[in-house]
């Protein structure tokens, strides 16, 4: 068995691509609209699919809010500077939550952003 992706929907797909691909980095692999169902679905990532687990980004064609809920935490991505890396989300005009350094109870170095839909995305810094 292996993890193939996390699926998050998303209220407006061109802004979300252009964080995924333009802010973080990633690549769209594949995209692709049902217009029986009204959707589409975009599928970024660092890596291809046969290798690497994705994102799926769901974009319903008929909603244009969810409700985030209390259960919801983040995504984590390993980046080689935390600091840098906030610096180049904040540039590119996009959110940082909460600034690099160390975490709370422990040394590793972290930092939290923002998506346009407000699903948080944690960088950890490589040790």
């Amino acid at each position: 068995m292996r993890m193939l992706h996390t699926m998050l929907r998303v209220t407006d797909l061109e802004k979300s691509l252009a964080f995924y691909q333009d802010v973080l980095g990633m690549k769209l692999l594949r995209q692709e609209d049902f217009p029986g169902g009204r959707f589409t679905l975009a599928f970024v990532g660092y890596g291809e699919e046969a290798d690497h687990t994705v994102l799926e980004l769901t974009y319903n064609w008929d909603t244009h809010e969810y409700d985030m809920g209390n259960a919801y935490g983040h995504i984590a991505i390993e980046v080689d500077d935390a600091y840098a890396a906030c610096d180049a989300v904040r540039a590119k005009g996009q959110k940082v939550i909460r600034e690099a350094g160390p975490m709370q109870h422990g040394t590793t170095v972290i930092a939290f952003v923002e998506d346009p839909d407000g699903y948080k995305i944690e960088f950890i810094q490589k040790s």
